[in-house]
């Protein structure tokens, strides 16, 4: 299953509540703005510094954060429910997916070849990925999901050649049986409120540490 539980206080202690699809307003449920550690099991989640899905989303992929960066500011939480499998994303070097072009199937560091700040436009074939502005995961970076085509950075990401590095967000664990664990896209018993659109959002990156300790990916 695909969970995430979320603590008041670092190292998970203090009250915690457990959740295992999306919140759209934490505070309804008497857990706004008060989380300072969590842990993630499966699929990854997108915290949001609002409710509804707004404000700063920060990613948190499986494993444990005794210490998020931004504590006490989650209003909501979502569950990546997309398959991750096999990730792809096909960069352009000028709008309207013209030019040269690079498919991607794995992180990589543009600032190693030829496409390094050259990106004007990219379509998703699979997978929700990461765009950073500095190499190694650094700057400001933005949400890209799939079947998602963005035809000019310059006028719909205010982002021209500016793309340094990219990374796919990792799938979830498996299951007993070895299957892929994947997002539930059923509704979620006592939390009002639906899915949301998917949003593509910017924020200044924080490195994603993993595992226990990990702070997360701040969007």
């Amino acid at each position: 299953m695909n969970k995430i539980t979320v603590y008041e206080r670092a190292d998970f202690e203090g009250l915690s509540r457990e959740f295992t699809c999306d919140v759209p307003d934490l505070h309804e449920l008497d857990f706004g703005d008060c989380i300072t550690s969590l842990k993630v099991v499966g699929q990854p989640w997108i915290a949001y510094t609002q409710p509804k899905y707004e404000g700063e989303p920060h990613v948190f992929e499986e494993g444990e954060y005794a210490a998020v960066e931004r504590p006490n500011s989650f209003s909501a939480l979502r569950l990546v429910h997309h398959d991750l499998l096999d990730p792809q994303i096909t960069l352009y070097e000028r709008p309207h997916l013209q030019g040269a072009c690079k498919v991607v199937s794995e992180e990589t560091n543009l600032a190693y070849g030829y496409f390094n700040d050259r990106v004007a436009s990219h379509v998703v074939q699979r997978g929700v990925w990461l765009l950073y502005q500095h190499p190694n995961r650094g700057g400001w970076h933005c949400l890209a999901w799939p079947g998602e085509r963005v035809d000019d950075y310059g006028a719909q990401l205010h982002f021209q050649a500016r793309l340094s590095h990219l990374r796919p967000l990792r799938t979830g664990g498996l299951d007993r049986r070895g299957n892929t664990v994947r997002g539930d896209m059923g509704g979620c018993e006592g939390v009002r409120g639906v899915q949301g659109r998917e949003k593509r959002l910017w924020g200044h990156n924080v490195e994603d540490t993993g595992g226990r300790g990990g702070r997360g990916d701040a969007m």
